[in-house]
């Protein structure tokens, strides 16, 4: 099997990447402990150093951002109106959205930071600069949450789009030590998490360390049944020849979704709000053909 070129070529990236992260630690070290001074400034640095890592690789149509996902109780789509009966929604504020601007607005921009419609989230990414035991779920909860936000025909099953690829990041690890294995630990609070089940697409895809391992979840098979109904989770340890595996499959997950035939069919999304109000009937005028 070849590849060899594209494998050295992410391996690269990936070293690169992490490279310039510890340049940071370098020129701004913490006096004491591990890591740079400016503890804030140091987790968003690494936020901002894989949001322009991601971005230089995704097609021009996807923009990787920060913000929010706002999901509007308004009609969708030609006069969809679904959602007439629900409330506004709003997630958490989120450190990476790859959203498809080429194809959906958004309702504002400051920079990097937006408010987006759900329609046009290709995927979701918690990052930390050091994956901590008490991130796992607290982080995978609100990944579960977005995703909930974004799911756009929840009351139509068999017309559903794929959602969006939801990714747990960090650029080192800091597990406690245990008798139990961490990736065990990790795949005990998934399994809490999702109980009682959840569908596929709301549970996380990536949890890992790029500079290490990382946990992750198996595309299901294209015939679903009963018995084979499960999320399967697979465990990978990284070596320094191998780095690039974590990089490549956020990569793989993001153009999955974006790719995917049931996201093809493009729906105008819940942008727009008018209010009850009596407007004045002031006539009609023929045409000639509707196009």
């Amino acid at each position: 099997m070849d590849g060899q070129r594209l494998r050295k070529f992410w391996n690269q990236e990936v070293s690169a990447l992490l490279a310039v992260y510890r340049q940071f630690e370098t020129l701004l070290p913490h006096p004491v402990t591990e890591g740079a001074e400016h503890r804030g400034e140091d987790g968003r640095y690494v936020e901002a150093l894989i949001r322009s890592y991601l971005q230089k690789y995704l097609p021009r149509d996807l923009e990787v951002l920060t913000g929010f996902v706002l999901r509007p109780a308004v009609k969708t789509g030609k006069n969809d109106r679904a959602r007439s009966k629900e409330t506004d929604a709003h997630s958490s504020q989120l450190d990476i959205i790859v959203y498809d601007t080429g194809t959906y607005p958004v309702f504002q921009r400051m920079g990097e930071t937006v408010i987006v419609p759900p329609e046009g989230v290709v995927a979701v990414l918690s990052v930390k600069k050091k994956l901590r035991d008490a991130d796992i779920a607290v982080e995978c909860k609100t990944l579960l949450n977005v995703s909930h936000i974004c799911r756009c025909d929840r009351n139509k099953p068999e017309q559903r789009r794929r959602g969006p690829f939801l990714a747990l990041v960090g650029a080192a690890a800091e597990l406690a030590d245990s008798a139990v294995a961490k990736e065990k630990q990790i795949f005990q609070k998934l399994k809490d998490i999702y109980t009682p089940p959840v569908s596929y697409d709301d549970m996380v895809g990536f949890i890992g360390d790029l500079s290490g391992w990382h946990v992750f979840k198996a595309r299901p098979p294209e015939k679903i049944t009963e018995q084979n109904k499960k999320a399967k989770y697979r465990y990978l340890e990284q070596t320094e020849e191998h780095l690039h595996h974590g990089f490549q499959f956020l990569l793989s997950g993001i153009l999955s979704v974006y790719y995917d035939e049931t996201r093809r069919n493009i729906r105008r999304p819940g942008y727009t709000a008018f209010p009850k109000m009596p407007a004045t009937n002031l006539g009609d005028i023929p045409f000639s053909e509707l196009r």
